[in-house]
């Protein structure tokens, strides 16, 4: 069962560093991404999913267990699902962002994208979609209860950028991946 498109929803956006897991019917979680990604994970038979949205890939020592991490992040994401009852076996993923943002910068974009196919890989988790890479930041929706998936693709400020961006052919593109 989908959500009703007439049915009134509430948003919770999901900011740096953070996660939301849910199985309501009437919530859709939102983030913003650049080099940041965010990984959606859904269990089609619990009705259940989340999100989360990570700034770095990981990080050895003493800060390993920040959420800004992925490898942090996406353990809290995968164990919240578990206790909502969701089951590793049926997870379904999307993941998006890690766009390179700042052409004189380290893509750390690349690297964040490269952790989160790494690490569901490993894990045995299946990517049904994704949306990675590209100079883009992107504007996501999940339902976590259907887990229906939408963005939106931002062009990049030019006078953002050290060195010049590729204009766009369109003002923004949108995507839904079902």
């Amino acid at each position: 069962m989908t959500e009703p498109e007439t049915q009134k929803t509430r948003t919770h956006t999901v900011v740096q560093g953070d996660y939301r897991i849910s199985g309501e019917i009437d919530l859709v979680l939102s983030t913003v991404l650049g080099s940041c990604v965010s990984v959606c994970l859904h269990d089609p038979h619990a009705q259940v999913g989340g999100m989360n949205h990570f700034l770095l890939p990981s990080r050895d020592g003493s800060n390993k267990n920040n959420i800004r991490y992925g490898a942090h992040a996406m353990e809290l994401l995968i164990n919240g699902l578990l206790k909502k009852g969701a089951r590793r076996d049926r997870l379904q993923a999307k993941v998006f962002g890690g766009a390179s943002m700042a052409a004189n910068l380290r893509d750390i974009g690349q690297s964040n994208a490269e952790f989160a196919k790494q690490f569901l890989d490993q894990e045995g988790l299946p990517i049904f979609s994704e949306s990675l890479g590209g100079t883009m930041a992107r504007r996501v929706k999940f339902w976590p209860y259907s887990g229906k998936a939408q963005q939106l693709l931002i062009p990049n400020d030019p006078g953002l950028s050290v060195a010049p961006a590729k204009a766009p052919t369109r003002k923004s593109e949108s995507v839904t991946l079902f």
